[in-house]
């Protein structure tokens, strides 16, 4: 194999995105992986194949093709549904070209535009993560000082007051508290350690968070499990992801207020997220969804949640589930949101435990 010919097939295969070779009679000749993940076919059981049985798409591809091999210039088609036999249609970014040199063949690429958006978003949560909060702690520490004098202060005052004037100065320590609450929550975030992984039976650890919640915060909601008990074990530091499940319920019982609400912990097995990255396509089966039946994430927030300091709650900090993303991203995981009115579902999605000896390893955390 020449350099230019192995140089061409690492570039088919390292395409992020669905990319598709279709011959002049309209039939697949070539796929890269990113499509067989995305179709859940292998290349050779769609290679022949015609590409109008395998594709599902809202556009008018006899058109698109022939003024694509006529003019052979390239054609790009925006927020086309594409679907298969086997799943419900994706919006996508949709590209025809002509292959030069190949008379009649065309190149096909499809962009999932839900995992675009999930994937900016999850880099703007980190980018600002990092600038927010690296410049916050800067500051946490040389803050948090003269607030505890003013603490001290404002309580010492307040013995030897009464009535109108001591509300004055216990509104001092009380919002003083709150700032130094919110420095530690930042110090937190800041200062979280690598996760210490080990092999975990991931429903231990819901089932500690469920009870710490029902004893406290939640006490006033009912919590419904629907665990899968087949679901493999996998691979986390189980204090923090503890963390992230204690804060996920946490937020599901404030959203209801003091009138409750019904919280339900499920986990599934899903192969159908798999991430691409450096390294290769990272598979994600092992789902675990808080869901809640509460009034729902206001619309203007739905889409920078994970953001640091964006907080939908009167007195929020906005850091909760900024650590929640953080600490699920260094797990190598993946965590989404599907929020409205009478139900909302964070989704967290893991990898499995690595395998010994050829086999899945056992044991679990508690």
């Amino acid at each position: 194999m020449s350099p230019a010919s192995a140089f061409s097939d690492r570039l088919w295969a390292s395409l992020p995105v669905p990319a598709f070779l279709v011959d002049p009679g309209d039939l697949i000749s070539e796929v890269n992986p990113a499509a067989e993940d995305f179709l859940n076919i292998s290349a050779r059981g769609l290679r022949n194949a015609p590409v109008l049985d395998v594709l599902a798409i809202d556009a008018n591809l006899d058109d698109a093709f022939q003024r694509v091999r006529s003019r052979e210039g390239s054609l790009s088609i925006s927020d086309v549904d594409v679907g298969t036999g086997y799943q419900a249609p994706v919006l996508c970014n949709f590209q025809v070209a002509p292959m030069v040199g190949m008379p009649g063949f065309l190149l096909l690429i499809f962009e999932p535009r839900q995992l675009a958006d999930r994937l900016g978003r999850a880099h703007s949560v980190k980018t600002a993560a990092k600038s927010a909060i690296g410049m916050a702690e800067m500051l946490a520490h040389e803050i948090k000082n003269p607030l505890a004098g003013i603490t001290g202060a404002a309580q010492l005052l307040s013995m030897n007051l009464s009535g109108e004037d001591r509300e004055m100065t216990d509104l001092i320590v009380g919002e003083t508290r709150r700032i130094l609450k919110l420095l530690s929550q930042v110090e937190q975030f800041g200062n979280l350690s690598p996760p210490e992984r080990k092999v975990v039976n991931i429903h231990d650890l819901l089932d500690r968070a469920k009870k710490s919640a029902e004893v406290g915060f939640a006490a006033n909601m009912k919590i419904v499990e629907a665990y899968d008990p087949s679901l493999p074990s996998t691979y986390v530091d189980g204090d923090q992801m503890l963390q992230v499940f204690l804060n996920l319920i946490k937020n599901a019982a404030e959203a209801a207020g003091k009138t409750g609400g019904t919280i339900t912990i499920r986990t599934f097995y899903d192969l159908s997220l798999r991430l691409r990255r450096r390294d290769g396509t990272a598979i994600l089966p092992l789902q675990v969804e808080i869901v809640d039946d509460g009034p729902g994430l206001p619309t203007e927030l739905a889409e920078d949640v994970f953001e640091p300091f964006v907080s939908g709650r009167e007195n929020g900090t906005g850091l909760g589930l900024a650590l929640v993303s953080k600490i699920i991203s260094d797990h190598d995981g993946w965590i989404s949101v599907d929020s409205g009115p009478g139900r909302t579902v964070f989704r967290i999605s893991l990898p499995l435990a690595p395998k010994t000896d050829g086999t899945e390893a056992d044991g679990a955390e508690t």
